[in-house]
């Protein structure tokens, strides 16, 4: 996995898929919708969207993808009822209990976790440390799961990181670049993700990696994360793959680049 960096428009995987983002990024909306809409109750919704997610990564990894990262939590949703985020904090424990790490394990899939854990019980705190102890050097691909995670806290994150370097003496205010805060932000070992896919209808993208989404392909959908399956993401990166992704150059520049590449 390279360094983060502008990324060309898709690329060809081993399993022969042409225009494959690198780093896909999804926020998974709609799971209290979905719930309404089918008359269920509690959890439910979120369940279906537990199973939602691991359909997603199974399809990720089979389509040649390199990094998956999933809007788990935000910072804002604590603010929902409480019992539905004791329930949710329930789910994301009896998850790492069971056997869903060690399948990511056999699949070669590296787990990751960004965002504010110290919110988060003891006990949660440390299954989702030994989840990534267990998979760190996997190398098939990379599922970053954002939990307590706000674009904007990961952005101060990164500058007090660098004050503090600053303060130490390590590092001059003058040589502070993009690149140097990019390496202190959550996801520094990733390439910026390629598309970022919501579900649920809703356009906007609600605090989700502000600093990496710069130049980041939008897709929306009126699919109910749930309901989000291998149609509705082969759609994505179909959209994905006719967008020409510049990077502030000229599509003539583009087409000459092409030119001298084939060659």
């Amino acid at each position: 996995m390279r360094v983060a960096g502008p990324t060309p428009q898709g690329h060809m995987t081993p399993q022969g898929h042409m225009n494959v983002p690198r780093h896909v990024a999804i926020i998974m909306d709609g799971n209290n919708r979905w719930l309404k809409l089918q008359g269920g109750k509690g959890l439910d919704g979120h369940r279906a969207g537990m199973e939602a997610a691991r359909r997603i990564i199974r399809l990720c990894a089979e389509r040649g993808v390199e990094a998956l990262t999933l809007f788990a939590f935000s910072s804002e949703n604590w603010r929902r009822p409480p019992q539905e985020v004791k329930g949710l904090m329930s789910l994301f424990t009896r998850f790492l209990q069971r056997q869903e790490v060690a399948k990511l394990h056999e699949n070669g899939i590296r787990l990751r976790f960004i965002g504010n854990r110290s919110r988060f019980s003891a006990q949660l705190q440390l299954l989702m440390r030994d989840a990534e102890q267990l998979t760190r050097d996997n190398p098939a691909m990379t599922v970053a799961v954002a939990a307590d995670y706000g674009g904007r806290w990961d952005i101060v994150e990164a500058a007090r990181q660098l004050a503090r370097r600053v303060l130490a003496g390590e590092l001059s205010p003058d040589f502070i670049t993009e690149d140097t805060l990019q390496g202190h932000t959550a996801l520094h070992e990733l390439p910026p993700p390629d598309i970022c896919i919501r579900t649920g209808g809703e356009q906007r993208v609600s605090n989700f990696l502000l600093w990496q989404i710069a130049y980041t392909e939008l897709h929306f959908t009126n699919t109910l994360w749930p309901d989000f399956d291998a149609s509705d993401l082969d759609a994505a990166f179909a959209d994905f793959a006719r967008r020409q992704r510049r990077f502030g150059r000229l599509s003539e520049q583009l087409d000459a680049e092409r030119c001298e590449g084939l060659r």
